[in-house]
């Protein structure tokens, strides 16, 4: 088993970051990635036009960018999936991954041994779970209205959910399309008291309660929603352009909950500079504990968790 200075673990813009800055700073580091591609959710998206220097390049082209340019610094990238991290004192071997640093990363088939680790392994987004939202994601199907509502500008947009996100959505949509849908299968919202008289100032806002998203519709493009009241059973189609879908966001941190600390939603407590509750480990992207979850954010993450571990090791 190699021993390495750095692992990161994830190759989403996070991950990707933290190998720039890695190399960079000549340590000996591995990304391991589990989906065999490198870019996390950005690949997914059709369009960014809020990353800076790059408006409107495509998601993919963005994560291909991305990796071209950790490889021409000669970052090392292995398809692993990651089931654990281990202190060496745990290790089958551990004389020689204390050696080597101070922990093990378990992997299946294969172990890693390494003085620190960045775990840089997102968030994804619940999803509704209806015909068309896989079909049509990224073609009127999205999950962040602050990345992709300009977009819509002008358009008749749905919101699906009623916690603080899908309010938040909701208002912020509401400033720059014609008309916003916000379908919640309640009667009442979840989300704080001063979103929901927030929401009250906005005429353009029309509530659609009791109500589930059954069907999204469209070709190439969405082009109307299939909407069913729970009470009356009635269902009918709302002519929209787009919707964002806030039913919740959900960390890949499972592999790490009972090593590192997270909150209740289970994201791992970080902060800016990456560190958690273990010496020599750092959250880095949308697993972390954070306010802003975007691409932006994600890369500044990787920086601030290398330089972390330089700090702390080196």
């Amino acid at each position: 088993m190699a021993g390495y200075d750095l692992i990161i673990i994830g190759s989403g813009p996070a991950g990707l970051s933290a190998a720039i800055y890695a190399q960079r700073a000549g340590l000996n580091a591995v990304v391991l990635e589990k989906a065999g591609v490198s870019g996390g959710q950005v690949l997914t998206t059709y369009e960014v036009d809020n990353y800076p220097a790059l408006p409107g390049i495509n998601g993919f082209d963005l994560g291909m960018k991305m990796k071209e340019h950790a490889d021409k610094l000669g970052a090392k990238f292995e398809d692993a999936s990651v089931l654990a991290i281990r202190p060496a004192d745990t290790a089958a071997d551990a004389a020689a991954t204390e050696a080597a640093g101070g922990y093990t990363v378990v992997c299946d088939g294969k172990s890693y041994e390494t003085k620190g680790v960045i775990i840089a392994t997102g968030a994804h987004h619940a999803n509704l779970n209806v015909p068309g939202e896989a079909e049509l994601q990224g073609m009127g199907v999205s999950y962040c209205a602050t990345c992709d509502g300009a977009f819509f500008r002008g358009k008749d947009v749905a919101v699906a959910g009623g916690g603080d996100v899908a309010l938040e959505d909701a208002i912020f949509l509401a400033r720059i399309c014609n008309k916003v849908y916000l379908i919640h299968r309640r009667d009442e919202f979840r989300a704080n008291k001063a979103l929901q008289e927030a929401l009250k100032q906005y005429e353009n806002i029309e509530l659609v309660l009791n109500s589930t998203v059954e069907e999204i519709k469209g070709t190439d493009s969405v082009n109307a929603l299939s909407v069913k009241n729970k009470l009356s059973g009635e269902v009918k189609d709302l002519p929209v352009s787009g919707i964002f879908i806030a039913v919740g966001i959900i960390p890949d941190s499972d592999a790490f909950k009972d090593f590192v600390d997270v909150n209740e939603k289970g994201y791992i407590l970080a902060g800016e500079d990456g560190r958690t509750s273990k010496k020599c480990i750092y959250a880095a992207g949308d697993v972390r504990s954070k306010a802003l979850r975007q691409i932006v954010t994600a890369v500044a993450d990787g920086a601030n968790a290398v330089t972390s571990f330089q700090e702390d090791v080196l």
